[in-house]
């Protein structure tokens, strides 16, 4: 997905980062809503799902969707997150977290969005990201809608 945005860095955006907990899944389950807007999105990037999977879910919800799942249940989530972010090349990815342990991904992606949904988001990922939006949905909805990401960032 490539976006122009006026007074802006171009994007060039091949991959999609997603953290699962309180980003795509609220308490380990993934809505059919956020399912359908993944399937949808798969047709424009590889999309993985990055997760400590704090509740155990991440592999049975994400079964069917076009996604590879990536766990990290020990105390270096934010690292192995980055790491994955870099080892994609950090210019051709989008990232949407809404945890501490999506800090350093999302500061460091090409496109980040923080999402502020029922679980919280940790206080200082929206300073790190290029947009914050209240659900999950509204997050990947940009990525249908692209102008919304244009109207929101141009200079």
């Amino acid at each position: 997905m490539k976006i122009e945005i006026p007074g802006y860095p171009s994007l060039d955006l091949k991959y999609l980062l997603l953290d699962y907990n309180g980003t795509i899944a609220l308490d380990g389950i993934i809505s059919e809503a956020v399912a359908n807007k993944i399937r949808q999105l798969s047709d424009l990037f590889q999309i993985y799902v990055l997760t400590a999977d704090t509740n155990g879910t991440a592999r049975q919800m994400c079964e069917g969707l076009p996604v590879e799942i990536l766990t990290f249940p020990n105390d270096a989530a934010m690292q192995e997150k980055q790491n994955i972010l870099y080892s994609l090349g950090k210019e051709n990815c989008a990232a949407i977290g809404n945890g501490r342990n999506d800090l350093l991904m999302c500061r460091e992606a090409a496109f980040s969005v923080s999402v502020l949904g029922q679980e919280g988001m940790y206080g200082r990922l929206m300073t790190a990201t290029d947009l914050c939006v209240p659900s999950v949905l509204d997050a990947l909805e940009l990525f249908l809608k692209p102008h919304r990401i244009i109207a929101s960032l141009r200079g």
